[in-house]
């Protein structure tokens, strides 16, 4: 039998045509619904394959059909995001959710050229490659909220927005006890010189993170040695590092520091041995997501776990209550909690000598 062919690119009701049904029942087949025979799914794919009309074209043919994808942008560069595991341990979290349901992740690595990252939201909507996006680092003054509105994107968010927002946001329970209990944990070993190497001041989670150091400081009868905003690369920790460990840093230098995330933590802790300072018996270390490197350096890091993978499937099962509520029906909502410190070796007593500098190194 010929294949009739509308002008221009096959579409479903050419499919439909070819394979003897209705559209709805082509709708049926792509999206994995139930209701449709086996022999007439044959049909239905044999009919597609046979027009060179692949089943994920079906999405943008069908008003309201899904993709079966979510996305995810980020406004990184691929250097950047090659050092700092955060996000690949996030986004196992997001498949983990995802793979049992048939979906998977479409992530564009934007880099961070101005408007990259609105351009990338607006090209998925026109094309609609996807069913919802999830956000990650929400920013001060942040605009894609509004803008996925307009564009009509599901979008979920990984933390706190910036200000009030009727955006879903994925947090864990109680944020601020992990940078809390950090602080009371190197006031209990003796250290009154602590210094918070943090990241960009843009970013959300560096303000609240911030606040909560320094009011858990002053709680302890204490104020910060040093606050330096940084970006989050090990080439910006180990900057701090050297700025506040050098013979040129003003007094007190500290005898403990606090690093935005465990790649910056392992980094810095690198960068002060280098520069003759021993952890911990000169200077006590403390990172953030308890990423798995940080167990595989010697000394093995005290960091902040926050739950990164938890946070992910929690993020995807929200988005799925969005965009496909039967989804969440059939599978376990997932648990989150507080983050909370966990004591390894790259944190101990403060020197004796800590109520000024420490000697130089040898």
């Amino acid at each position: 039998m010929a294949v009739r062919k509308s002008p221009g690119k096959p579409t479903i009701a050419d499919v439909a045509a070819l394979a003897g049904v209705s559209v709805s029942a082509v709708s049926k087949v792509v999206n994995g619904r139930s209701g449709i025979s086996a022999p007439t799914r044959q049909r239905v794919l044999q009919a597609a394959e046979k027009l060179q009309w692949s089943p994920s074209a079906t999405a943008v043919a069908l008003r309201g059909a899904r993709t079966r994808a979510i996305g995810m942008v980020s406004a990184r560069s691929a250097d950047v995001l090659a050092t700092d595991p955060h996000f690949s341990v996030l986004i196992s979290g997001i498949e983990r959710a995802l793979a049992p349901a048939d979906y998977g992740l479409l992530l564009h690595i934007v880099g961070e050229e101005p408007d990259a990252e609105e351009r990338a939201y607006r090209r998925l909507a026109q094309d609609r490659r996807v069913d919802g996006v999830i956000l990650t680092e929400s920013r001060i003054g942040d605009r894609r909220f509004e803008l996925l509105r307009q564009l009509r994107l599901p979008a979920v968010l990984v933390g706190a927005p910036w200000r009030e927002d009727p955006v879903v946001s994925v947090q864990s329970p109680d944020q601020h006890a992990g940078i809390e209990q950090a602080v009371d944990h190197l006031c209990s070993l003796g250290h009154q010189h602590i210094a918070y190497v943090a990241g960009p001041e843009d970013r959300v989670h560096t303000v609240l993170r911030r606040r909560v150091f320094e009011e858990t400081l002053a709680r302890n009868g204490l104020a910060p040695v040093h606050v330096a905003s940084t970006g989050f690369t090990p080439r910006d920790a180990v900057a701090g590092v050297e700025r506040l460990l050098s013979d040129a840093a003003p007094l007190p230098r500290p005898t403990a520091i606090l690093f935005a995330n465990d790649t910056m933590a392992v980094a810095g802790l690198s960068a002060a041995r280098r520069m003759g300072f021993d952890v911990p018996r000169d200077l006590s270390v403390i990172g953030y997501d308890d990423l798995p490197l940080g167990s595989m350096v010697h000394p093995r890091l005290t960091t902040v776990s926050q739950g990164l993978t938890e946070l992910g499937h929690a993020a995807a099962t929200e988005m799925f209550r969005l965009v496909d509520p039967d989804v969440v029906a059939e599978r376990p909502a997932a648990e989150l909690r507080a983050p909370r410190l966990v004591v390894r070796e790259s944190t101990g007593p403060a020197p004796a000598h800590r109520a000024g500098r420490v000697p130089a190194p040898r």
